[in-house]
């Protein structure tokens, strides 16, 4: 479940935000002093990283780190970011099976965020790239993604709800990713 705080919030998909960019840039260099050469890389992900795409205000980046473990914790805590303590902020469904991951909220009274971290290099890293690379390069996809996402927001009660409900047709979107980028042999960074 959110966090009390950001029930409060409530849920609202709007239209995208060229500052959208600024705000992770501005996110990710506090999560990179913060964590240091434990972070390999901070990447802006979801959908406030997609031009055109239309989301909930709150910027998701994630961490690629050489592991997972309490300097993490640590390090974040330090920011005054929370873990989110829900099994499935723990373990990012892939095809070969779950991969470990953490999941870090901002401090109360803070811009919305999401920070995944994840393993270098892992399958769930991998992911979350390219969902973001496809979404970029297929407008087509984009739109029909914006779409369901705002008409969701509009029958859901909340933000848990919203959540829940798109993970499946996100891991439809994910099948029709894999296949773009066999066919046109892209790779996320």
């Amino acid at each position: 479940m959110p966090f009390p705080d950001e029930l409060a919030r409530g849920l609202a998909v709007v239209a995208y935000d060229s500052l959208w960019p600024g705000d992770f840039a501005v996110l990710a260099r506090r999560v990179q002093d913060a964590l240091g050469p434990a972070a390999i890389r901070v990447s802006h992900v979801g959908s406030t990283s997609v031009p055109g795409l239309a989301a909930k205000d709150c910027i998701d980046g994630q961490v690629e780190a050489r592991a997972l473990d309490e300097d993490l914790i640590t390090g974040f805590g330090r920011i005054g970011f929370r873990l989110r303590p829900e099994p499935w902020n723990r373990a990012e469904p892939t095809p070969a099976g779950p991969c470990p991951k953490l999941v870090f909220a901002p401090p109360e009274g803070e811009r919305a965020s999401n920070i995944h971290v994840v393993e270098a290099a892992s399958e769930a890293a991998r992911r979350k790239l390219l969902f973001r690379d496809f979404l970029r390069a297929n407008d087509t996809a984009r739109d029909a993604w914006s779409d369901f996402k705002q008409r969701l927001a509009a029958m859901a009660s909340d933000i848990y709800q919203y959540g829940q409900a798109k993970a499946g047709p996100t891991e439809i979107l994910l099948i029709a990713a894999e296949s773009w980028a066999c066919q046109t042999r892209r790779s996320p960074p």
